[in-house]
């Protein structure tokens, strides 16, 4: 639980005074921790802001585990769509993922991080992929595969996150680009284990 409270109070001090405005120290005495405390938790300022990585890889891993016959893209693709559809925490988008993503935006450092990590998910997807159909890790369609997929997601994101801005349905917008990007995951991959 007290890794859960030092990440709200940081998000919330990010998100009100800017990333750069705020120190570990002051995230420690708002959430009535040890400066040691929250570097026990989270190694780097940047983590304190990304911290839901290991429930992402989680996620995919169970979807992955739990295929019913599905190939391994179509289960990770149905997992997508479930999450969106259900509005799960990490795709549901309404003000505040709009004024975190803001906060990341006028960040360099949380930009560059934003960057490592979706370069880092995508090698871990590779990785689950390779495992499932029993090719080696170094397998080019899995991180072609990998790197279709994690692009589709951001940009889906990124559109959805503009619809709401504008006023239009984020889901729909996210869906919409989500699908086209599945299509052309799928025809680049026809002939290979993953689809």
């Amino acid at each position: 639980m007290t890794r859960q409270a030092i990440s709200t109070v940081a998000t919330r001090l990010f998100v009100e005074r800017g990333f750069d405005n705020v120190s570990v120290a002051d995230i420690a005495e708002e959430a009535d921790v040890a400066r040691k405390t929250v570097f026990n938790y989270f190694p780097r300022k940047e983590d304190l802001v990304f911290d839901r990585e290991e429930e992402v890889r989680a996620l995919v891993r169970e979807a992955l585990a739990g295929r019913d016959g599905r190939s391994p893209v179509k289960a990770f693709q149905a997992l997508m769509r479930r999450l969106v559809e259900t509005q799960h925490p990490l795709f549901r988008i309404t003000e505040r993922p709009v004024q975190f993503w803001r906060t990341v935006a006028e960040s360099p450092a949380l930009t560059a991080r934003a960057r490592e990590l979706q370069v880092t998910l995508a090698d871990d997807l590779a990785r689950m992929l390779s495992d499932v159909v029993g090719r080696p890790h170094s397998d080019p369609d899995a991180h072609l595969a990998a790197a279709m997929l994690m692009a589709t997601l951001v940009v889906a994101y990124g559109g959805a996150l503009r619809a709401f801005r504008g006023n239009r349905e984020p889901e729909a917008a996210f869906m919409s680009v989500l699908e086209r990007g599945f299509i052309g995951v799928d025809a680049a991959l026809v002939g290979t284990p993953y689809v």
